[in-house]
């Protein structure tokens, strides 16, 4: 019998670097699947030949987001995508903590600033970044957000015609580190201890796609588990669509857990440190294949 053939969404530059594809290739096999790794920019690539495109390390859509969200729009038009098209636009804009903050969600307090906009100034140590962004590039930590320095960086990215983004830093991070919750089919799976990254300036790119990130398996405390619950329960889309999530906090000034990010494009989800999530995720891919498949009218 023909394995069903699952599209596993990447891009060139994440040949190599992504720790989590072999893993999920080889749990895809177990339970009855042909994963595929794909170059979304792929200009021969059938997407209609699959019967699943599960994005993951697409780490260049930053460079293109248009037309990354409307590649997302056209494979959903042919076959099922997972994240679907819907999240994906609205995640790949960081302006999205705001419908959060909105929301209730505790939420590392920011400042955004769009091209045209006055340069923000904000005292104290700060971390600028544009808000269309992955792994990190083009953000830095200065010790004041007044000092040339950061004012130079905020009007880079503004003259740039990037929406920018200034957080305060949160100094509990660098003994604490970050926590990142992963959630696979809707439930909780495991969490990671992230290292402080912005220790000083901006780290260095591997592949010129992320900074390499000091991880190891966390327990995550009751209050930061309720956080991530609240983060999936204010999303203002169906969060039942989701393959996979992962929630970002970092502790704030009284240690309680604020919400940095949530990842729903293509985030690391860690599994050589937590082997088993990659069956957890295989496992619900292999539903999502199974429930396209009987509602399909030719089934």
């Amino acid at each position: 019998m023909t394995r069903p053939r699952v599209a596993v969404a990447t891009c060139a530059q994440a040949r190599g670097l992504d720790e989590d594809e072999p893993l999920l290739l080889d749990a895809l096999a177990r339970h009855g699947l042909l994963g595929e790794p794909v170059d979304w920019h792929d200009p021969g690539a059938d997407w209609s030949s699959y019967e699943l495109v599960v994005v993951r390390s697409t780490w260049d859509y930053h460079e293109r987001p248009g037309d990354f969200v409307a590649w997302a729009e056209a494979v959903e038009r042919v076959t099922r995508l997972v994240n679907p098209a819907h999240v994906l636009r609205w995640n790949t804009d960081k302006t999205y903590l705001r419908d959060l903050a909105a929301a209730g969600v505790p939420v590392v307090p920011t400042v955004f600033a769009s091209p045209g906009d006055p340069v923000p100034v904000v005292a104290g140590p700060v971390v600028v970044k544009p808000a269309v962004s992955a792994g990190s590039r083009d953000t830095a930590r200065h010790e004041d957000g007044a000092s040339p320095e950061a004012l130079a960086h905020l009007r880079r990215l503004l003259e740039a015609g990037r929406t920018i983004m200034v957080q305060p830093y949160m100094n509990a991070v660098d003994e604490a580190g970050e926590t990142a919750l992963v959630h696979i089919g809707g439930r909780s799976s495991h969490a990671m201890r992230k290292g402080a990254l912005l220790t000083g300036g901006a780290g260095e790119l591997v592949g010129g796609l992320f900074v390499e990130e000091e991880m190891s398996v966390r327990e995550p405390s009751g209050l930061e588990l309720a956080v991530g619950e609240a983060v999936l329960a204010a999303l203002p889309l169906d969060a039942s669509a989701l393959a996979y999530a992962r929630v970002d906090l970092l502790p704030g000034p009284g240690g309680e857990p604020l919400l940095l990010e949530v990842e729903l494009t293509e985030p690391s989800l860690f599994l050589t440190y937590v082997p088993e999530a990659a069956d957890r995720l295989a496992v619900h891919l292999h539903g999502l294949v199974a429930r396209t498949a009987s509602a399909s009218p030719s089934s």
